[in-house]
């Protein structure tokens, strides 16, 4: 029985990583649906319960391809606490013009409670893991 337990533990340990969750592409009716109806809301209510991240990205932006790997890894360390979205802002044009998406990348965070941040350009991974930790999670700095 108990050898029995330890290797179910020991292959759920060794699966554990194809369990985390990769970046949802996201399109625009799934935006309304997961994050926030712009349509029939005037107020700003996310419709999660977990904090996002949405990257607005194309396809053919150097510096969105060089922030994907970023949001991919991240999307796994942080897996279970922030879902990760893209929304391609070429595919996507009404999303793009709701947000005022006019260069790329840009990526916004969503806290769970309260108002989202926009930032525009490619940010260092360390950045992009403050804000996270700071202003989505609500972690304090770590003092030097």
């Amino acid at each position: 029985m108990i050898k029995r337990f330890f290797a179910i533990l020991l292959l759920a340990c060794m699966t554990l990583p194809l369990w985390a969750e990769d970046v949802v592409y996201l399109t625009t009716e799934q935006f309304k649906q997961r994050v926030f109806d712009y349509t029939t809301n005037r107020e700003w209510k996310y419709a999660g319960n977990q904090p996002c991240v949405i990257d607005f990205y194309t396809t053919w932006c150097g510096p969105c391809k060089r922030l994907a790997p970023i949001m991919d890894e991240l999307s796994q360390a942080y897996c279970g606490e922030v879902v990760f979205y893209k929304a391609d802002t070429e595919r996507e044009r009404e999303l793009a013009y709701v947000f005022g998406i006019s260069s790329i990348p840009q990526v916004m965070y969503i806290p769970a409670e309260g108002k989202p941040m926009l930032l525009k350009g490619l940010y260092p991974k360390e950045e992009i893991v403050r804000i996270i930790d700071e202003f989505l999670l609500g972690k304090k700095a770590a003092k030097p």
